[in-house]
């Protein structure tokens, strides 16, 4: 019988941290939606057709900039990424194609393109994905194994701290986002994967192959 109460990351046996619906891990720290709540996949698909993400915007490719604008910091037109959790709109193979990158997309519901997870990877960019991940450890180990060495994982989500009021914070209301991280997360998964580094800048999370 599956333990309702472990880290879905670290597997330790976690406690309850917000009534009765989300859990708090004390080995890796994060939080986490309790399994009997989680999405179903035909809630899920319903609840991300209502964005509205069009690829022309420029609201939507400024919101993706912080990323986009690292990548083109970091990598040339030469390197192959991964647009994992590309999602309907991937605004960030769009900004990057037109400007020569070559860039390939994977979702697991709008883009299941299973070829694409047979290739290894200079770069590869999760915007708004990891917050999803009913199974991190899975997923983790997954986009690690995509990476070459000396690439890099870009992340966006918003990670939880102690200034932020659970009970009232935004970020929980979407009932997809079910899986939160904090600083001692992102490093947990530094060390458990063989990440070289981690870094944390606002909402972007930057882990080096």
């Amino acid at each position: 019988m599956e333990n309702l109460t472990k880290c879905p990351l670290c597997e330790s046996e976690a406690k309850f941290f917000f009534e009765h619906k989300y859990l708090r891990c004390p080995e890796c720290d994060s939080i986490f939606k309790h399994r009997k709540l989680l999405p179903s996949v035909e809630e899920e698909k319903k609840r991300y057709t209502l964005h509205n993400n069009d690829v022309q915007d420029p609201k939507y490719q400024h919101f993706v900039s912080p990323l986009t604008d690292a990548i083109f910091d970091d990598f040339t037109p030469m390197s192959l990424g991964l647009d994992f959790g590309c999602g309907s709109g991937p605004v960030i193979s769009k900004v990057l194609s037109d400007e020569g990158f070559e860039i390939l997309q994977y979702d697991p519901l709008f883009c299941n393109n299973k070829e694409a997870l047979e290739k290894k990877y200079d770069y590869i960019v999760c915007c708004e994905v990891i917050e999803h991940f009913h199974k991190p450890n899975k997923e983790f180990a997954l986009l690690r194994s995509l990476l070459k060495e000396g690439g890099k994982l870009y992340c966006k989500t918003h990670p939880f701290d102690e200034s932020i009021d659970f009970e009232t914070w935004y970020y929980k209301e979407d009932e997809t986002h079910v899986f939160f991280y904090q600083e001692k997360t992102l490093q947990w998964i530094k060390e458990r994967f063989g990440f070289l580094d981690v870094t944390l800048d606002g909402r972007m999370i930057t882990f080096l192959g």
